[in-house]
């Protein structure tokens, strides 16, 4: 049988003879070069038919389109089918074609006419149509000459199945990684460095000039700002109502007195709250100083419910904002944020490594996990006798 359509399909009688000749009464319609031919057939086959050739003048080579008819049950059943001419015997008036590009109801309808040809059964209109409803035609058999796939499709096949794999198992370690997160890990609603700082307070009413510049480091007693007062401020209280006299107010509040303010200790510079030439009272915090033999802590705020896990000891783990590093430490103390019934607790955290102080104030992201752990497993495992 020879059919230029790849209908990538198998019939179920595959397996037998494709080309048994059987003599089954019909004609043959064509159009060829403009004029229409009617022939009676001598035989059909899956893989073709000849007709009587009379005046048909065909010619070897030839491609036509015509109509099978065949009488079934009192009814005329026409096959629209290609044909090319492969053998022409003009003693015999015999002309041979071969189907081309036929259609697999057409190939169902021919193999049911012929099968039933050969066993003896009577053609009826009803097991025609019963043949034409069921599914005729399977996949084709794997294996065989040509069945296989190529290098290039096996690899691509092998490319798109280990890209499933690795999407599968991305996705499943996400969850696993979301879920353990949910149930194991306990993160803090806020967190900073903090580091222990020292305040330097204005003396007397007046304006300030710092003498510094701002992350300055500076050794203990060495001048950081200068002030300016008036000498009214400077008397207040040691002048008695005769010398409160408006001619010696006025004088003395004239008159300007500079002073000093020094660094209490070996320090930097944090922050200067109070800029120059601004006017500042007494008790006016003027620098923060943090001390340069300092430890920084971590200071973070976990929610009341997790009191559990923000205890005293508990491991954690942390990331400074701005480093890519992770570190990891220990809650030194937990307490209610400034000893009152608030829904939060406050917990000091020490670092194993040392942070530098140039970190003060920098956010932080602290976690606290306690789940499953080889520690964990082995207690478990010494705690049941193993």
């Amino acid at each position: 049988m020879n059919t230029a359509v790849n209908l990538n399909v198998v019939h179920e009688s595959e397996a037998q003879r494709q080309h048994a000749r059987v003599k089954i009464p019909g004609k043959v319609r064509y159009i060829a070069r403009g004029e229409r031919f009617e022939a009676s057939l001598l035989d059909v086959s899956a893989g073709g038919f000849a007709f009587t050739g009379g005046r048909s003048g065909a010619a070897i080579g030839d491609h036509h389109k015509g109509r099978l008819m065949f009488q079934i049950d009192g009814l005329s059943l026409g096959l629209d089918v290609e044909f090319q001419v492969r053998a022409v015997d003009s003693r015999n008036e015999r002309i041979g074609c071969v189907f081309h590009n036929l259609h697999p109801r057409d190939i169902a309808t021919l193999r049911y006419l012929i099968s039933s040809h050969l066993s003896g059964e009577l053609v009826t209109a009803g097991d025609l149509l019963n043949t034409l409803q069921r599914e005729n035609f399977t996949k084709p058999r794997k294996g065989g000459a040509g069945g296989g796939m190529g290098a290039l499709a096996r690899l691509k096949a092998v490319g798109f199945s280990l890209g499933i794999f690795v999407i599968g198992v991305g996705a499943f370690g996400y969850i696993g990684k979301s879920l353990y997160g949910l149930y194991f890990v306990t993160h803090a609603d806020s967190a900073m460095v903090a580091v222990p700082s020292l305040q330097v307070t204005m003396p007397r009413e007046g304006t300030v000039q710092s003498l510094v510049g701002p992350d300055a480091t500076v050794s203990k007693g060495a001048p950081i700002a200068s002030f300016s007062a008036t000498m009214l401020e400077m008397l207040k209280g040691h002048l008695t109502d005769d010398q409160l006299t408006p001619g010696n107010v006025e004088e003395l509040f004239g008159k300007q007195m500079k002073g000093t303010l020094t660094s209490p200790c070996n320090c930097k510079i944090s922050r200067q709250l109070v800029a120059d030439g601004q006017f500042a009272s007494k008790g006016d915090v003027i620098f923060e100083l943090v001390p340069q033999d300092s430890l920084a802590t971590v200071q973070a705020r976990f929610p009341f419910r997790n009191i559990a896990q923000a205890r005293p000891g508990a491991r954690v783990t942390f990331q400074v904002a701005g480093e890519d590093q992770v570190r990891h430490g220990k809650i030194l103390s937990s307490n209610l944020h400034d000893g009152s019934m608030s829904a939060d607790i406050r917990a000091t955290i020490q670092p194993d490594e040392p942070l530098p102080s140039t970190l003060a104030g920098q956010p932080v992201d602290v976690s606290i996990d306690r789940g499953p752990s080889i520690d964990w497993f082995v207690d478990r495992a010494l705690a049941a006798g193993f």
